[in-house]
């Protein structure tokens, strides 16, 4: 994705990155695609960058992944707001989960960094 532009399939890929990097448990990828200000909104509270990456000192914490119900909202020429639906499966685990994740992704010196996510548990309950 060209910086100047801002797209659902370019946002995705970055997010993807993400992903992946929680996939092969690369702490270097994952801290590279946050921000130094980066804030996570979680079950558990709020978490940092070094938070996020520190989960991986054990290695990896997803062993597989799927996105669906993708959606984008366009901030401004500089940021824009990626959420969807996350299929996952942790290392060693039969059953796979679902959360709805919301993260927002911002340009800064020349490139994308994620600023914000906040995932949120799939209910057994549909409420919308």
């Amino acid at each position: 994705m060209r910086v100047d532009e801002i797209d659902i399939a370019g946002i995705a890929a970055l997010e993807a990155e993400v992903w992946d990097a929680l996939v092969s448990g690369d702490a270097a990828a994952d801290e590279r695609m946050l921000s130094d200000d980066f804030v996570g909104v979680y079950s558990t509270g709020f978490a940092g960058r070094s938070d996020h990456v520190e989960q991986l000192a054990d290695g990896p914490t997803v062993a597989e992944y799927r996105v669906s119900d993708e959606r984008l909202v366009v901030i401004s020429p500089g940021a824009a707001l990626y959420a969807y639906r996350a299929d996952y499966r942790r290392p060693g685990a039969a059953e796979w989960e679902t959360m709805f994740v919301s993260s927002l992704w911002c340009r800064r010196d020349g490139g994308w960094v994620n600023t914000f996510s906040q995932d949120t548990a799939a209910s057994p309950y549909r409420t919308v």
